[in-house]
């Protein structure tokens, strides 16, 4: 017995010890981060990090992301990463340990994914990293602290996720670990502090910060003759080389003083009762923004440190002529912005501040001279009151896809617009139908839109992955943030989820998909090129139908036991290949896109019928729709076939009635039946009245 209580106290003594030992593996990664290293100590007890050393000094820390950050990635799990972050709070590499996103696995590959990774390397927690989707190159804006990483144009929400994971953490680890980034007592502005004030007075108490630089003065702080540089006109007597006026907008005093009462509580309303405003005005040679910049962005002159930390600022362009900055008294101004302030860093309004503009003077296209002035950013301690706790910083900041969705706001806006326009046309069927040559036009029309635009541009092909990424973030814990990270794919499957119960499947199968609609136009080039069209049994066809339910089976049900097969066995779908990577992929992935699309050609749309697990998991659902649309008239079926006959999906039974389960709103059965020269029943019914009219004559 003693000698058992002996060994429960060693495992109890050791345990910890263990839990947070190095395997040599994660070692010798920790080594790449830090080569200089000679000593790798194990895990903190009291904070997740690896502390680095070289012989007795300190060169940093190692750490897991998913100790410290577990937002979600695209797949619905976190993405693990080493990241080391050295004592200046420069991260000296990032590792990947673990992820499960499809567009890396099995789509672009891991080599974007690494190069993207690879641009934090000596890049410092001090500057504003923003990650750009446009194709901009790597570096620094201008001379600020702003720094444009590229994107993976492909995997859009992945990398985001990847650098708010990484800087989140970092910042954790910087504030808790290294000197220099403590943050002091969070203040926010008192909400009753406010009384009339003019401009002068405003900044005589300090509630308006000022920085006046004349152009002697700044030609004696860095040495440059402005002289020199052409494209800077000579100074009006007087007139400053730069002057900043600059405002905490939240504060009451500050706010209704300069917005007025009105355009206060508007301001507020637009942007949310959390966010944080800064005006920042400037006259003179150089304002705070340069002629080209864009509204909406981050200002390219421009960059705000707290606590050694860069702040993230960008406009919120919300002027227009009930919301102006003015005062009594106010001087005129070049330029005059708002700007949202925080981002991961988050912002203490009462606490010191720096302002860094960026300047840059240009002797010719070739050579220029930069320099940085330091703006000192002090406000009234009068305006603020010290918040007790201080708010958690993942609760208060922005959220990573608010950004996304005002980035993408033209493509948004261009697809709410065309769901508007199917919505219209699909609730008026019965009548636009009996103008045959409108409604095709229109379907081929809009066929080419979703391939173009939502598919090939806007990247919104649906998979299945959505669907058990949806289950394992039930099953986790759910988080509506992840799947607003892509507006497209958001929009389109709560498009789709709404039309399943008035439509059925067919709104998405037949309209919506990019594949299936490359799958008509494959169809229609067959028949074109006279290719022999395949009509499958209908014995075969109806147990072929069934294959794509167990399909969907295996697939969800191997997501719950292993997200790692799940994401091959997601390959029955061609849709990353064909559509989000253009066909550029291993031969044996595009063999099989191309392969499914020529048979297509003989078998229309024979991917959509047999195989598609996502078509199953729709029509699982579609058959709690509360409407049917598709009429059915007497002769349907008995003895007409027309309409089955006509319908390359074969959705239609001998017997007249419609499957939707297969069916994918075409409407052209809609067509035949409101054709007189097309419907058997129309066409009766015209021989009836032709032989009533004939007898009626003939009585006469």
């Amino acid at each position: 017995m003693p000698g058992r209580l002996l060994l429960l106290l060693v495992i109890v003594c050791f345990f910890p010890a263990a839990h947070g030992a190095l395997d040599e593996e994660k070692r010798a990664m920790i080594q790449e981060l830090f080569p200089k290293a000679t000593e790798i100590r194990d895990k903190l007890p009291d904070y997740p990090v690896y502390p680095v050393y070289q012989l007795q000094e300190l060169l940093g820390y190692a750490y897991e992301s998913i100790d410290l950050s577990r937002l979600q990635g695209f797949a619905g799990k976190p993405i693990s990463m080493l990241i080391g972050l050295d004592t200046r709070g420069r991260f000296t590499g990032v590792r990947i340990l673990n992820h499960h996103e499809p567009v890396f696995l099995h789509g672009l590959g891991e080599e974007p994914l690494a190069e993207f990774i690879s641009q934090y390397e000596d890049r410092s927690l001090t500057e504003q990293i923003i990650v750009s989707t446009s194709g901009n190159r790597s570096g620094k804006d201008s001379d600020n602290n702003v720094v444009q990483f590229d994107g993976v144009s492909k995997a859009t929400v992945s990398v985001l996720i990847i650098n708010d994971t990484i800087l989140s953490s970092a910042l954790k680890v910087a504030r808790e670990k290294l000197e220099g980034f403590s943050q002091e007592a969070p203040t926010r502005a008192k909400p009753d502090f406010y009384e009339p004030l003019s401009w002068s007075e405003l900044i005589d108490r300090g509630y308006i910060g000022h920085f006046r630089l004349s152009p002697g003065d700044f030609e004696q702080k860095t040495g440059f003759r402005l002289s020199d540089y052409p494209e800077m006109p000579q100074p009006e007597p007087d007139e400053p080389f730069t002057e900043l006026f600059f405002g905490y907008i939240n504060a009451p005093m500050v706010g209704r003083n300069l917005l007025g009462d009105e355009g206060f509580s508007q301001l507020k309303e637009r942007i949310g009762a959390d966010a944080q405003i800064m005006a920042v005005m400037s006259r003179g040679l150089y304002p705070h923004l340069s002629e080209d910049f864009t509204p909406g962005s981050s200002p390219d002159r421009l960059g705000l440190q707290q606590n050694n930390l860069a702040v993230e600022i960008r406009d919120i362009n919300v002027f227009n002529e009930n919301l102006r900055l003015r005062s009594d008294s106010m001087p005129d101004m070049e330029r005059s912005t708002l700007f949202r302030v925080g981002g991961n860093a988050g912002f203490n309004p009462g606490a010191e501040a720096t302002l860094k503009m960026s300047v840059t003077l240009r002797k010719n296209h070739l050579v220029s001279d930069s320099t940085t002035l330091d703006i000192p950013v002090v406000f009234s301690e009068e305006l603020f009151e010290t918040v007790e706790v201080a708010p958690r910083q993942e609760d208060t900041r922005q959220p990573v896809w608010v950004g996304l969705w005002k980035e993408r706001w033209l493509t948004i806006s261009i697809l709410v617009i065309s769901l508007t326009v199917l919505t219209v046309f699909f609730a008026r069927q019965r009548t636009l139908s009996r103008h045959p040559k409108l409604v095709h036009r229109f379907r081929w029309g809009f066929l080419f839109f979703t391939l173009f635009f939502i598919g090939f541009y806007a990247q919104g092909q649906l998979s299945v992955v959505n669907i058990y990424t949806l289950l394992l973030s039930i099953w986790d814990g759910f988080s509506l943030n992840v799947f607003l990270m892509d507006p497209v794919l958001f929009i389109l499957w709560t498009y789709t989820f709404i039309t399943l119960f008035i439509w059925g499947r067919g709104l998405f199968c037949g309209w919506l998909c990019p594949f299936g609609a490359l799958q008509e136009m494959a169809a229609w080039l067959g028949e074109k090129l006279k290719f022999r069209q395949v009509k499958v049994p209908e014995k075969w066809h109806r147990r072929l139908i069934l294959l794509k339910y167990p399909i969907l089976l295996v697939l969800v049900g191997t997501a719950f036991y292993s997200l790692e097969l799940a994401e091959k066995l997601v390959e029955v779908e061609p849709f990353k290949t064909s559509i989000t990577l253009f066909f550029v992929r291993s031969w044996p992935f595009v063999v099989y896109a191309v392969g499914l699309l020529v048979i297509g050609m003989f078998i229309h749309k024979f991917y959509c019928r047999y195989l598609c697990p996502l078509g199953a998991g729709l029509a699982v659902l579609g058959k709690l729709r509360l409407f049917s649309w598709l009429d059915r008239v007497e002769l349907c079926g008995k003895p007409c076939q027309h309409c089955r006959n006509s319908c390359g999906i074969n959705a239609i039974h001998k017997d007249g009635r419609i499957d939707y389960n297969e069916c994918i709103q075409c409407l052209e059965c809609v067509v035949i039946l409101k054709d007189e020269e097309q419907c058997v029943d129309k066409v009766l019914q015209k021989k009836r009245q032709r032989q009533a009219n004939i007898l009626a004559t003939d009585v006469g």
